[in-house]
């Protein structure tokens, strides 16, 4: 084997070493306060996001195209969708650049050739209820709904600690909202939420590469019942949510709607 091969291993083999998970328990309510979560429905377009620099962000997928633009770092920033790093490299890689934290599911981070600079946490799926967790509830942080019993509804829930695991909904965005909880912040303000999929997503042109997009196909059986069991059990006083998106998909009485100018006189802008 030749020396430049011999090096490139060692190389490789260097890096796999140096590179750590965090455990999500290191960051179990570290902050407080407001957080923008920047989605990529096509609202997003035009969110002047150098006027809440100051304010902490968390983002996902080819949102972080808002971020590079801008020249602004994200808090946080969430994938799930594990083709994404394939279908758009160059938007995965600035993400892994520039981001403070980063969350991909624990087995993603093997396989991706860009490792994040910020510190990596590992997603993971919380446990599907047996019929006595779901009754009785054992794990507090762990939330679920004990009158849905079906099937299906077994993976529904909201978590409030991540290092237990989280609740997959189909969109990011709800991994996203159960990272702002766990993260301690209490008043969260929804950019791009749509759930549109015929409106595409902002950062995407005709001559772009597109990803694809399975929202209207689990809207009804998996989006809609997980942010109801959230409006229902999760938001209060201490944890509230409002949607920027005024077209957005979701009903106003699950996530409330606000304007821009209700966010700035909330944050007091």
């Amino acid at each position: 084997m030749s020396r430049a091969k011999n090096l490139g291993k060692a190389l490789i083999a260097e890096t796999a070493a140096s590179f750590k998970q965090t455990s999500f328990s290191e960051c179990k309510n570290i902050k407080s306060g407001p957080v923008f979560i920047i989605a990529s429905g096509n609202s997003a377009r035009g969110f002047p996001i150098e006027e809440f620099s100051t304010v902490p962000m968390i983002t996902m997928n080819g949102a972080i195209s808002m971020f590079s633009q801008a020249g602004t770092k994200p808090f946080f920033y969430i994938c799930s969708d594990t083709n994404f790093p394939l279908q758009q490299p160059e938007l995965f890689a600035t993400a892994m650049q520039i981001s403070e934290n980063v969350a991909l599911w624990e087995e993603q981070f093997d396989i991706v050739q860009t490792k994040p600079n910020g510190n990596a946490f590992g997603l993971k799926k919380a446990p599907r209820a047996s019929m006595f967790t779901t009754l009785f509830n054992p794990q507090e942080s762990l939330v679920r709904d004990s009158f849905l019993l079906s099937k299906r509804s077994k993976d529904i829930g909201f978590s409030k600690d991540m290092s237990l695991g989280c609740f997959d909904a189909r969109t990011v965005m709800y991994l996203a909202l159960q990272t702002a909880y766990h993260l301690g912040f209490n008043k969260v303000f929804l950019v791009g939420f749509d759930l549109n999929q015929a409106a595409g997503r902002f950062y995407e042109t005709s001559e772009s590469k597109r990803s694809p997009c399975g929202l209207d196909q689990h809207y009804g059986t998996r989006i809609l019942p997980s942010l109801k069991l959230m409006s229902e059990h999760i938001v209060s006083d201490d944890f509230q949510v409002y949607n920027l998106s005024a077209d957005s998909k979701v009903p106003g009485h699950i996530i409330e709607k606000i304007s821009l100018d209700d966010a700035r006189r909330m944050l007091n802008r």
